[in-house]
Formats: structure tokens, sequence, C-alpha cells
């Protein structure tokens, strides 16, 4: 093995050792002492990838006994969870405190300006300018291990305005499963648009299993990473319990990952739309939490299988995001600001914890 093998990519190789079923649940796993002596890497190295795959909810530490696969295989339908009666709400705070600084935004204004000079004042395409959908391309597979196409790409003037573009592309008058609680903003504008919802219960791992298993809608909005108002994050096994209800139902998830680089973990927080394989998963992400609550810039990832027909239904609607704010977020993207604001708040909520 390689001398700078690094933590991740050990969390990748125990990770898929545990979800292909080489370690078992509820099977010890190799104490981090033989792990490092056998595989000729730091000890150090060990403890940082137990770290990951433990906060991800693939293993689970027990004082003085070590470490033991937590995770279940989502089409195993585990006993579920016993109700919480009095499921804690962590409600979030506006932002303020963690959006990017004043004086970075005026120094890209100032240098959008003279970069794109007339740029600004050219009409966008419907989907966004290109030159954004680019760089947000290049910033998903850098930074959180998502892989898209330009065209796979939809910008939007907050989720909101997406919510209501994905009832156009998905259909009326059908009935969307959502998390109970979640968000209420969400559900009105869904309401408002002619859907009818089906509430399903979260448990301290996300939504009930048995939940899941009676649902009768055929889509699926969950928010796997920080679920508001609640502050659950999916583990693992309930992710893809959420993949297995789609090839089950045949169905379709929005995945809505509003916060998700703030995630604390060393590594990306693994979406729901990254492992799906059967195109089934649209992704929602915002830039209101990120850059601050006034920015409001949106993005939607459409199953690359789907794109060609979903665009069709929407293509008389134009791109809703003024072009200077394109032009400031592709800069903000393009010169590595926007991961350094996210690096910055990460490093702040962990010395605060």
């Amino acid at each position: 093995m390689p001398g700078q093998f690094k933590y991740i990519d050990l969390y990748q190789t125990l990770r898929k050792d545990i979800v292909e079923g080489r370690y078992r649940f509820r099977e010890k796993m190799p104490s981090k002492r033989l792990l490092a002596s056998t595989m000729g890497i730091s000890l150090l190295t060990v403890e940082h990838s137990y770290a990951l795959l433990e906060e991800e909810g693939y293993i689970e530490g027990r004082e003085r006994s070590g470490y033991f696969v937590s995770y279940q295989d989502g089409l195993l339908f585990p006993v579920e969870e016993q109700q919480e009666q009095n499921l804690s709400l962590t409600y979030f705070q506006s932002g303020d405190k963690e959006g990017m600084a004043y004086s970075a935004i005026a120094k890209t204004v100032r240098k959008v300006l003279s970069k794109y000079g007339e740029e600004i004042l050219s009409p966008s395409e419907n989907q966004g300018k290109f030159f954004l959908r680019r760089a947000l391309k290049d910033y998903l597979r850098r930074a959180r291990g998502i892989f898209v196409e330009e065209e796979q790409i939809l910008i939007g003037s907050g989720a909101e305005q997406l919510y209501a573009l994905l009832v156009q592309i998905l259909g009326r008058e059908q009935s969307f499963a959502v998390e109970y609680p979640s968000y209420e903003k969400m559900q009105k504008i869904y309401k408002a648009n002619g859907i009818t919802l089906e509430f399903l219960g979260m448990g301290k791992n996300g939504i009930h299993s048995s939940a899941l298993q009676k649902a009768k809608s055929k889509v699926l909005h969950v928010t796997p990473f920080h679920s508001f108002p609640t502050g659950i994050t999916a583990t693992a096994g309930k992710r893809r319990e959420y993949l297995d209800f789609v090839r089950r139902k045949k169905a379709i998830i929005i995945e809505d990952d509003y916060d998700s680089e703030f995630s604390a973990l060393g590594k990306p927080e693994d979406s729901l739309f990254s492992m799906d394989e059967s195109n089934s998963v649209y992704y929602i992400n915002s830039f209101s939490k990120t850059i601050g609550p006034a920015f409001r810039m949106a993005y939607l990832l459409l199953p690359k299988e789907r794109t060609k027909e979903d665009l069709k239904k929407i293509a008389f609607y134009s791109c809703s995001v003024p072009v200077l704010e394109q032009c400031i977020l592709t800069e903000l993207l393009q010169s590595g600001e926007f991961e350094r604001h996210i690096n910055r708040v990460k490093r702040r909520r962990r010395s605060d914890a």
C-alpha cells in the first residue's frame, strides 16, 4: 500500500466493505491498532476514517468494546425504532452570522464589473448563463463529488421557485410524500400548485421505515442533511432506504440539500443524487444559507436521462436571476472565495462545538 494512503481512501474502502456485506450488521470491526498494523498506515489515519464512518451511521463505537457495524441495508427494512414522543426541534439561525463578509462580496462585484463589462446587460439563457453552469459543474465535482453536465443544471431565484418548476416537470394533481415535520413554505407552495401532501413521520435517523413502506405517493421530497426544523440527518442506511423506495415504487425523489456544505465531516456529505443509479433523483440547493439570505439564487440538478424531456416542459420560462448576480456567483466559485468561506465557517463551528 502506498505510503501516502489517505484516511478518505480507507474510509471509502471500509464503507464499501460494509455496504456490500463483508462486515455484517452488529459485527465488530477490526481494532484501530490491528487495522493500522495490517495495512501499514498510521493509527491517526484509521482514527479519522472510523470517525467519518461513525458520523455517517455506518459504525458505532462502544466504550471499551470497540466499533460495531450499525449500517443496515434498506432492502431489509429493519424493525422500526420506537416513535419519539417528544421529537426535539433544533431551529436554525437566520444565517446572518455565517453569511459571506460584505468586503468579499464588494471586492467581487468590482472585479465582475471590470471583467464582464457589457456582458451583464446581455440576456441569460433560460437555464442560466452557461459560464455559471460550467463553474457550478466544476465546483460540484471538486467539492461535493457530484458529476453533472451543464445541460442538467437549472438556475433559479431561490428554492421556492424551483419547487414550483418541479411541479411543472413532474405533473400537477398528484401526491407528494414529505417529512413530518418539514419546511412549511415548501408545503404551501406544493399545495398552491395542486399537489396533495402525504406526511411521513420522522424518527431519529430519518423517515420511519414503517411510514415509507405504507406511503402511496410516487414522489418523495426529503432533506437528508439537517432536515428543517428538526435538524435530523439521515443515516447512511436510511439514505439507501430512500433509494430503495424509488426502486420498489418506480418513484421520484426530490432531494433538498439545504445547509449541507457546512457539514462537520472531513468529506462532502453523500447526496442521494450521486448515489442514485436509476435517474430518479432531482437535487435542489441554494446559496441563501452559504452566502446570505438576500442572495436569492438556487439550482436544480436534473437526472441525466430525463433532462431533455424535462427541459421541454419548462422551455417557455426565462431565467429569473439577473445576469449581474450570475456573474458574481461565477466569480465567487471560480476564484475559490466561496470554498474559502465555507471552510472558515466549518472551522468556526468546530471551535465553538
